[in-house]
């Protein structure tokens, strides 16, 4: 009967043991060290060979039964020996052959379950039937307890909550795979699952993993020495047809072995695929009973967006590493990421420009495959399509509201986070695609632009270029290769991708152009690695998984593959995926402590300039400032309810009247007075007083309380606070102010009511006492005072200056000013004249006026006559009601007599007795509601625009400006910054 040799590799190094005191068993330990795997390396193992264990004098023995009879031969020596040490030697075999029994407690995850089966696997029984008639049986171990022992192993593996710090990434199963290191070699994203000590895995799955990769590099060597004989001589042409036929079946046998290398490694892949999410799936469950520790992307994930939002036009000084993914427009970049991320998650089109912003996408590892916005909580379920559907046209708007009018791109960052099992952790920037060409429709600078927003990420040393080329058109036509040539001359950060290879095979009439575009020999420019990839057949509603199977599908199949242009590493969207991340977390453990000294002296510069600037002055970033400012105005607001009403209705009058006395004194004092008799006057006055209520009045006394509440606001706002005063909020303030008023409405039935009431204060006309007469006389006099006081003014300005501002001043007057003389001294004899003068002259006196002039050589016009006498005569109707208020110091017995047997006429006084009244009533009304209603409204307004203001960064940022706000802010981001490097750091270091 036979036994595979890996099964019984154990029993008959035990076996021969014995026989071999002087050679040391050596121990192959499980936790061996694993060099890093790189998809850039080629499949063969050159630097991994299964060394063959050399025991004894016989290293070619590989079958039981042959070794068996070997031993037997010596079978002599060992009953002489065994009498007194057999039990001893026995036992103590035993114990080394469970010694070789690797520790699997940290790698349970990894082994396959038939592992844990052995003893059903292997059948000991028939083992112990071979070995009965024979008395070396009773050196061999109990296999019941061999089988006891590995159940009991198999139990002390318990699973727990430390599972989830082991299980990191699929990439991590590459890593028990030594290989080659050269130049080109790159670290793995992720190896905490795996003890780097030296020692080698060889059993199970994984032996037979490596068996495969021996035996890929012999097909590998055999097919290049048959490549060497086709072409070492011309004496070899008679064999040249089954030297070739051979090569071609040394190559078929490659590819097959190759294939089938690749199906292990997915099978091993979606076992751990599925650990790992279950695994996650439980550590999910207890996220609201613990507090659930950020992943080491999703830390330096913040830490970009944290830089993006810092310096949104892309700070040149921030170096930390991303993989930027440019291409010309159309060239499939978007496909491949989306490949990448396991979702078509991005805007699709045909033939025009769909990326129109930097899409910043985080890919992470969770248990479900979801996709976020960083400002948003809203997750989309990548499973779904109609989630699919609303995250596209999602990301579409936004990229629509990021582009300023007249614009078709933008720099601004769009940053999105996904998650699911599998996903290779890092940070890719999709980049608006490389036109060649302004088309209609595009703004003029469109294509200046991108190239800008491409360099500008390109630049960065530390930023990983995936250069993606349409395999599917001419070389020659591609624009981005020159653009990435010129930031990256060595090649030593970018990875050029060759997309849609299927179509590349089937139009080419020469598919050595792929070849040689692979191997970087059709361009100048350099890469660390080249790939080629399909991402589907062009239908936009095609699925991922689909996609996957149509790749794998035209691969296995490609004569590229067979011909041996292409080896299988650099092939597959998931091998590119691997080294992607591969090459992005190297170029992060090898820059971020770097960049984080690089923070740590912006901070000490802008602390030391703080505090020669500032000493006595908190750091008090933008919104701080506005958290203040904004108390602040809260209070100002309240202060106005602490405003007295005495002092609300004194402001109220006063305002009220400077509005309305000029309608007051032109429209119903003036015209009324012109009245033959007192029945005339009141008569006229209390019309023209009704329809002034009735059309203007209540309307100017809202407009009025409006403006009133409007200076008061103004003025607490503005008050200058002494030493507490900040001015670097004046401009906040200002703004809060003009909002609120523009947004306060006043109650409209408060003009209503209010007509009502005035109408009532102007019908009485009832004076009560002598104070209240005296204090009617007083408001009469002030008011014609003032006219008369404005209207000299106006005489003044009309005639120019008088003798002696002539004299003492050197003034003159102009020749108008002199016409405008004359005639006002002209206009001052018809005065005197005329014992009752009327406002307007008749035509005859204007004739007259006109020809009294002429007579002195003055020649005027008709119309300046006229409006010169208005202001002469409204000085002498102003000086008569003066002289008239005089007399009526004593009318108040008369007027309660309602002047009877009297010729003494009041009704001038009586009429502003009844405006005054009105004023007052109308004023305490106005107090009551802005007490009581207003004043509540403009705080609620204040408030709503307080809180809109702080929902609008860009707001805060026109309104809080200065060199003291900048400088906090770059403090707090710099800050903040250093902070989240820290912990990045200090968490990378853990997982190394």
């Amino acid at each position: 009967m036979k036994f595979p040799e890996q099964k019984l590799c154990l029993l008959s190094r035990a076996v021969h043991h014995l026989n071999a005191p002087h050679v040391h068993l050596r121990r192959l330990h499980w936790n061996s060290k694993a060099q890093p795997y790189s998809t850039f390396n080629r499949l063969s193992l050159k630097g991994s060979k299964v060394v063959p264990l050399k025991i004894g004098s016989s290293p070619h023995r590989t079958f039981i039964l042959a070794r068996l009879a070997t031993r037997l031969l010596k079978i002599r020596y060992l009953v002489l020996g065994s009498a007194v040490g057999g039990g001893y030697t026995a036992k103590k075999t035993y114990d080394q052959w469970k010694e070789m029994i690797p520790d699997l407690t940290e790698y349970k995850w990894i082994i396959p379950d038939f592992v844990w089966k052995l003893d059903e696997n292997i059948d000991f029984e028939k083992l112990r039937k071979i070995f009965d008639d024979v008395e070396l049986a009773k050196l061999l171990p109990d296999f019941d307890k061999v089988g006891e022992s590995l159940d009991q192993l198999k139990s002390l593996l318990t699973p727990g909550e430390s599972l989830f710090n082991e299980v990191k990434g699929n990439s991590d199963l590459l890593l028990l795979f030594d290989s080659t290191e050269n130049s080109t070699t790159m670290n793995a994203s992720d190896t905490p699952g795996f003890n780097n000590n030296g020692k080698q895995y060889k059993k199970g799955v994984l032996g037979e993993l490596i068996l495969i990769q021996q035996q890929i590099q012999e097909h590998e060597e055999a097919a290049r020495r048959v490549a060497e004989q086709l072409s070492s001589s011309s004496s070899q042409q008679n064999r040249k047809v089954s030297d070739k036929d051979k090569s071609e079946q040394l190559q078929e046998e490659l590819l097959r072995t190759q294939l089938k290398y690749q199906r292990i490694l997915e099978r091993l892949e979606k076992e751990n695929k599925e650990l790992r999410k279950q695994v996650l799936q439980k550590d999910d469950k207890g996220i609201h009973q613990r507090k659930m520790k950020k992943s080491l992307i999703d830390l330096y994930s913040e830490v970009l967006d944290i830089l993006s939002d810092y310096d949104s036009n892309y700070n040149t000084q921030d170096h930390l590493p991303r993989v930027v993914v440019v291409g010309d427009q159309s060239a499939g970049k978007t496909s491949v990421l989306e490949m990448i991320a396991q979702a078509r998650i991005f805007p699709r089109g045909s033939g025009e420009m769909m990326t129109r912003a930097p899409v910043k996408v985080t890919l992470s590892e969770g248990p479900h495959h979801v996709a976020i916005f960083k400002d948003s909580s809203r997750e989309f379920d990548l499973t779904k399509e109609e989630d699919l559907a609303a995250l596209r046209n999602e990301i579409e708007i936004r990229m629509r509201n990021s582009v300023k009018e007249g614009q078709t791109v933008s720099p601004e960052t769009i940053s999105l986070s996904v998650k699911g099992p599998g996903l290779q952790r890092m940070v890719l920037v999709d980049l608006p695609g490389v036109i060649s060409t302004v088309t209609s429709g595009m703004a003029a600078d469109t294509k200046d632009i991108i190239f800008s927003i491409s360099k500008a990420y390109m630049q960065n040393p530390n930023a990983i270029i995936l250069c993606i080329q349409d395999g599917s058109v001419d070389a020659e036509r591609s624009i981005v290769t020159d653009l990435v040539s010129q930031m990256d001359p060595q090649g030593r950060r970018t990875i050029f991708v060759l997309t849609k290879v299927d179509l590349a095979e089937k139009n080419l009439a020469s598919p050595s152009r792929i070849q040689q575009i692979v191997e970087g020999k059709l361009f100048p420019m350099k890469a660390l690695g080249y790939f080629a990839v399909v991402t589907g057949r062009g239908n936009t509603n095609e699925g991922i998984d689909a996609i996957k199977e149509y790749e794998g599908d035209f691969f296995q199949n490609s004569k590229l593959l067979k011909t041996g242009m292409l080896k299988a590493h650099q092939v597959t969207t998931k091998n590119l995926s691997l080294a992607v991340s591969d090459c992005f977390w190297k170029m992060v453990r090898e820059s971020v402590e770097q960049q984080a000294d690089a923070f740590k002296a912006t901070r000490f510069n802008l602390e030391t300039e703080w505090k020669n600037n500032y000493p006595q002055l908190r750091e008090l970033d933008r919104n701080e400032l506005y958290e203040k400012a904004k108390n602040e105005i809260l209070d100002e607001v309240i202060s106005l309810s602490q405003v007295t009403p005495k002092h609300w209705e004194e402001i109220l009058q006063r305002k009220l009247w400077e509005r309305v006395s000029t309608h007051v004194m032109e429209n119903i004092y003036i015209p009324a007075a012109q009245s033959v008799n007192s029945g005339t006057f009141n008569t006229t006055v209390d019309i023209k007083l009704k329809q002034w209520t009735d059309k203007q009045l209540p309307h100017k006394a809202i407009e009025v309380a409006w403006e009133t509440l409007e200076d008061e606001f103004a003025r607490f706002m503005s008050e200058h606070k002494g030493k507490d005063h900040d001015d670097i909020f004046d401009k906040l303030k200002q703004a809060v102010k003009d909002e609120s008023i523009k947004r306060h409405k006043w109650n409209e039935q408060a003009e209503d009511s209010l007509r009502v009431i005035q109408h009532n204060a102007l019908e009485d006309r009832s004076i009560s006492d002598k104070q209240q007469w005296d204090a009617a006389i007083h408001f009469l006099e002030e008011t014609l005072q003032s006219r008369l006081r404005d209207t000299e003014s106006v005489i003044h300005d009309m005639v120019g200056p008088d003798w002696q501002e002539r004299w003492f001043y050197w003034k003159s007057r102009s020749p108008e000013q002199h016409v405008r003389n004359e005639t006002k001294a002209e206009l001052e004899r018809l005065l005197k004249i005329n014992e009752e003068p009327t406002a307007y002259l008749a035509n005859d006196e204007v004739t007259t006026v006109r020809k009294n002039l002429e007579a002195k050589g003055v020649t005027v016009d008709p119309i300046l006559i006229k409006d010169t006498w208005h202001q002469v005569y409204r000085k002498h109707f102003l000086k008569k009601s003066l002289n008239h208020c005089n007399l009526c110091r004593r009318g108040f017995h008369y007027y309660q007599r309602h002047f009877v047997d009297s010729e003494l006429d009041c009704n001038n006084v009586i009429l502003f007795w009844r405006i005054q009244r009105m004023l007052t009533i109308t004023a305490n009304t106005l107090r009551q509601q802005l007490t009581n209603t207003e004043v509540r409204r403009l705080e609620k307004n204040v408030k709503e625009v307080l809180e809109d203001f702080a929902e609008d960064y860009g707001k805060k940022v026109q309104l809080l400006t200065g060199r003291r706000v900048q400088l906090a802010e770059d403090l707090k981001r710099v800050r903040e910054i250093q902070e989240k490097l820290e912990v990045f750091i200090e968490a990378l270091l853990q997982e190394k």
